[in-house]
């Protein structure tokens, strides 16, 4: 089987995650803040934050932001749960805005049409969290422009998006939001097997992050609520929680950023056969913004139906009969049955109903042999020659 995504694991990084586990330090040592360098400098901020999951990162951000009690967030409905849960899990109600039917990204008209009205009722969201989904990032200068009009915080979800660029620069620099968040998960363009990372050039916003994502302790004499009582003694200043990343994952993920230039640079040839060997086929082919360099964590193919015979289901259900590990990114947040008895339904973003019913992820990541993508379009070829 060939799977949609998995990591590239070399001798350099075994030997990184050996050599921890030869050192004094496992849990919290020099190699976390080695790797928090190393990807805030890639990226161009100020503050790295690691923990262990973006999902983590994206609930430490929303608590730093101040996103309480009957506050608004506002995300995509095309992303994974994580996105949106972030906000529940701070006592926040959450609403989506559709997506871009070219991008399939969070959409700024659809954004500003619906800030229109929210101001109108008095329901403005305190966080929006842009989703750059596939690592293609989302038209941030617009979202930025939005977010000073109607005074919300803007969040990165960049966990497909480490070694990007959006004009010009790299995702994570946070010219256009408040801090911007990265996965490290096995599928992702590089791994620490599970981990995430907050990256801001806010001090403030660092400081309670750092303070949240370990359990809200303190052992700086300045954030104290008096002197120390000896050399041993810390504080809880905060309700945090145990969000830290090991010594052993921090490791593995500055051996693998040596490499994350090599794999968003492979990553863009593969796209670029796929483009040229999928050009003849029923399907709608990822579209790049010109002001964008994706990560292409995913390369998602869209079912033109309505030249196929077969539908989405039996496609997908025959591509990995025939070997083809391919996935769908993702089920819409809001037809969850958790969100369902919130009152959402179905046909409340259509764009996102859309790419739902036509959507499927193929084969993408680093190690793809050009020999192994031939037999995706290969099979893609067969099944889809049948179909039509």
């Amino acid at each position: 089987m060939i799977p949609y995504g998995r990591q590239e694991i070399s001798q350099g990084d075994i030997d990184a995650v050996v050599d921890v586990l030869k050192s004094d330090f496992l849990t919290q040592g020099p190699m976390v803040p080695k790797f928090e360098r190393v990807v805030a400098d890639h990226v161009g901020a100020k503050h790295a934050l690691a923990v262990n999951s973006a999902t983590s990162a994206l609930h430490i951000a929303c608590l730093a932001l101040g996103l309480g009690k009957d506050d608004w967030l506002w995300t995509s409905p095309v992303t994974f749960v994580a996105s949106a849960n972030c906000g529940l899990y701070c006592g926040a109600r959450v609403d989506f805005v559709d997506i871009d039917p070219h991008t399939y990204n969070l959409c700024p008209v659809a954004l500003k049409a619906k800030l229109e009205r929210a101001r109108e009722e008095g329901r403005l969201p305190k966080v929006v969290v842009a989703v750059h989904l596939c690592g293609q990032p989302c038209n941030m200068q617009a979202i930025s422009e939005l977010a000073r009009e109607y005074g919300f915080r803007v969040i990165e979800d960049a966990s497909h998006a480490i070694g990007g660029k959006y004009q010009g620069e790299f995702i994570g620099n946070s010219r256009y939001s408040d801090i911007t968040v990265f996965s490290f998960h096995p599928v992702k363009i590089v791994t620490t097997a599970e981990g995430g990372m907050a990256v801001t050039n806010d001090d403030g916003l660092a400081r309670k992050m750092d303070l949240l994502r370990s359990h809200g302790i303190t052992r700086d004499p300045a954030s104290m609520t008096h002197e120390p009582d000896g050399p041993w003694y810390y504080q809880q200043v905060d309700l945090g929680y145990n969000y830290r990343m090991t010594e052993l994952q921090a490791a593995l993920g500055v051996s693998q950023m040596q490499r994350l230039d090599d794999f968003v640079a492979r990553r863009h040839e593969l796209a670029k056969r796929y483009d040229q060997l999928l050009a003849e086929l029923p399907l709608t082919l990822p579209w790049q913004h010109p002001d964008s360099y994706s990560g292409l964590h995913l390369y998602v193919i869209r079912l033109q139906l309505n030249e196929i015979a077969l539908s989405h289901q039996a496609v997908f259900e025959a591509l990995r009969e025939h070997g083809i590990g391919v996935n769908l990114h993702y089920i819409p947040v809001h037809t969850q049955p958790h969100y369902e008895k919130m009152g959402f339904q179905e046909n409340d973003f259509p764009q996102a109903m859309a790419y739902y019913r036509e959507a499927i992820s193929i084969p993408m990541y680093h190690g793809l042999s050009d020999q192994q993508q031939d037999q995706v379009v290969s099979v893609l070829k067969q099944v889809l020659g049948k179909a039509t």
